[in-house]
């Protein structure tokens, strides 16, 4: 794979300086850096199931020719080649593919990597959606640069309307203390800034642990006793349930004395994609069931 990766550096170093002065669409990314295309996107890569989940939203998905690992949806996204996951990339098979745009994570993937594919003039479009109307943008964007910005703002504004409409729902809906369980082993939560926390707000929850400085804390049993949350949350199939069921060992916690242990569809919260006005609806349906037991 060597001589394939020293012949894409060979060709895409004469045609850096032409990307470069690029004058067709241009936008920025979460990095804040420009990113122009002589042309719409007709190849890419992305290095994310979430970039691979807006790419096909925003109309792309035909152009999509390789994905990362764990990219399941849509179901078409399971089809395609993969060149790696959030831990490494496959850089000369990435190369292989002549990619004119290659969508990565900020919170999943390495920048020193990357950089190697924008030396090499590839362009790199850095996604980091920490707010519904994040999500909405990075379709907008994605389908502006892949010739597809009509259908893109479309679908864009179609999911800022089902945010507001759940807003004005659930606005005067009774405050309940929510503990949203990410993983167990390590026992880890999520902050105010994450936005399955934005979520949780949304539906009239409040995150217990909203407050604690890092987007995705590890957390102790002692301080969910303290927290005493009135509703405890997470996501998965019915065989995650045992995270949930082991919280019964303290009847004294308002959640499980009321009953309220819930578990959340997989995927529709976790990633942020347009399915998360789905994952919300949902939510707010939990809380408002939970409301009933209080």
């Amino acid at each position: 794979m060597r001589h394939l990766w020293l012949a894409a550096l060979c060709v895409l170093s004469l045609l850096a300086p032409s990307l470069a002065q690029a004058q067709g669409p241009c936008v920025r990314d979460a990095l804040n850096q420009k990113v122009c295309l002589a042309e719409p996107a007709q190849r890419i890569v992305s290095l994310s199931p979430g970039a691979t989940e807006l790419l096909f939203s925003a109309g792309a998905g035909e152009k999509v020719v390789a994905v990362s690992a764990w990219s399941d949806y849509p179901p078409e996204a399971e089809n395609l080649p993969q060149v790696g996951d959030s831990n490494r990339l496959d850089l000369e098979a990435i190369v292989s593919l002549a990619p004119d745009l290659v969508v990565a994570w900020v919170d999943g993937n390495s920048r020193s990597q990357l950089e190697r594919l924008s030396d090499l003039g590839i362009s790199v479009f850095w996604l980091a959606p920490r707010t519904f109307d994040d999500i909405a943008a990075a379709v907008s964007d994605l389908a502006l640069l892949t010739g597809s910005p009509d259908l893109g703002n479309e679908r864009a504004e179609a999911f800022r309307a089902e945010i507001v409409k759940l807003k004005a729902q659930y606005a005067d809906a009774r405050p309940v203390k929510v503990f949203y369980q990410i993983w167990d082993q390590p026992l880890m939560t999520v902050n105010r800034d994450e936005l399955i926390s934005k979520a949780i707000t949304l539906c009239g929850g409040v995150n217990v642990f909203g407050g604690l400085p890092r987007l995705v804390p590890r957390i102790s049993r002692e301080a969910v006793l303290e927290a005493n949350p009135e509703v405890i949350i997470t996501a998965g199939s019915s065989d995650d349930r045992q995270w949930l069921e082991a919280w019964r060992e303290f009847p004294g916690l308002a959640a499980v004395a009321a009953g309220n242990l819930f578990l959340e569809p997989p995927d529709l919260l976790a990633r942020p994609t347009l399915r998360m006005a789905d994952g919300a609806r949902h939510l707010c349906q939990t809380l408002e069931q939970a409301r009933a037991y209080l």
